[in-house]
């Protein structure tokens, strides 16, 4: 009751969060330098023709009286429509949304499934031949991770996975050229074709996902491994674990325990790297051709396209404040002292 009552604010604080949000982003948009009307209409457009688009934007109008209008339609669900795309926003979100979440949603799963048991081998004390090789192989894509550009990465492999050896799809986006896209039911590709049974789409999906998801989690995935590492490091160093194993403990529930004190920080760090993801693996986006959103929000930026923009900024934010959320409750759900701290 208590954990579902601390949820339910902080959904509620989301409104405002989202209103304010919402202000402050149509106010600095709206103080990007080029004109709109212009850019639509191309700059050999005449003056007077240009003047009537303005009106019909209503871009003539003081700001307050913009933003009413535009709150009114995005309460309706209604995030505009993109000028230079000439689509609907909300059209252009369903198609691209779904592309940037399932290459997060997997680059973080191989970092959760990899990443995350690679830092608690290398950190125990002792171990084989294998042991000791991971942790000096580990060791140095720590501080070969940290300063490789990702787009680089993502050239590379597509250099030597595709031009060379021949074993993964290039860059053509999402799917194949001649495969035919599922039925759309989640928007995840990989998905959707498991639930259709289209398997063509779904080795065509998941052989174009291979590249992009190894480069977002090695490069993404050093700062989660770093934290892990260091916090086992020091939980397998503690009193308590010293404890653990002069009671003769199982090596296997000693590293449990170890984990389970150790892996707070590691939470937050994976919330971090997921809220930043949406928008900061553009350059794989575009480097594979996935037409994710962060994409999609940098080409609005440099048209001046305001409702994409716009759009972006919010999803963004709803985005960051539900990951944050959950990691609030996977918190209170392994750390007895936020539960403590929550009933005082």
């Amino acid at each position: 009751m208590q954990i579902g009552l601390y949820a339910l604010r902080r959904l509620l604080l989301l409104v405002p969060q989202l209103l304010l949000i919402s202000i402050v982003t149509f106010i600095l948009i709206r103080m990007l330098p080029g004109d709109p009307a212009r850019l639509q209409l191309g700059p050999l457009a005449p003056k007077a023709g240009v003047e009537e688009l303005r009106r019909q934007l209503k871009l003539d109008q003081p700001i307050p009286i913009q933003y009413i209008a535009y709150l009114e339609r995005l309460i309706h669900g209604d995030f505009g429509h993109s000028w230079v795309n000439q689509s609907n926003v909300s059209s252009d979100l369903a198609l691209r949304v779904p592309a940037t979440l399932e290459l997060i949603g997997y680059g973080l799963l191989v970092v959760l499934l990899v990443h995350i048991p690679l830092a608690i081998i290398t950190a125990a004390r002792g171990g084989g031949i294998v042991t000791r090789l991971l942790k000096r192989l580990t060791f140095g894509y720590g501080l070969l991770a940290g300063a490789l550009p990702d787009f680089w990465l993502g050239l590379l492999l597509i250099f030597i996975f595709f031009v060379r050896l021949h074993w993964t799809p290039g860059p053509e986006g999402r799917l194949g050229v001649a495969v035919t896209p599922p039925t759309h039911i989640t928007g995840f590709y990989t998905i959707d074709a498991l639930l259709t049974g289209n398997f063509n789409a779904f080795r065509s999906a998941a052989a174009h996902l291979v590249l992009p998801v190894v480069t977002l989690s090695f490069v993404y995935g050093a700062p989660i491994y770093k934290m892990a590492r260091s916090t086992m490091t020091a939980a397998l160093r503690s009193d308590y674990t010293t404890y653990a194993e002069g009671l003769g403990l199982p090596r296997w529930r000693v590293l449990w325990y170890a984990w389970r004190n150790a892996s707070p920080p590691v939470v937050v760090m994976f919330g971090v790297i997921s809220g930043y993801l949406l928008g900061g693996a553009v350059l794989i986006e575009t480097v594979f051709d996935l037409n994710g959103i962060g994409q999609y929000a940098v080409q609005a930026i440099t048209t001046s396209d305001y409702a994409p923009i716009q759009a972006f900024v919010l999803v963004a934010a709803v985005f960051t404040v539900l990951v944050y959320l959950v990691v609030d409750l996977i918190h209170y759900g392994i750390d007895p002292r936020v539960r403590r701290t929550r009933k005082a």
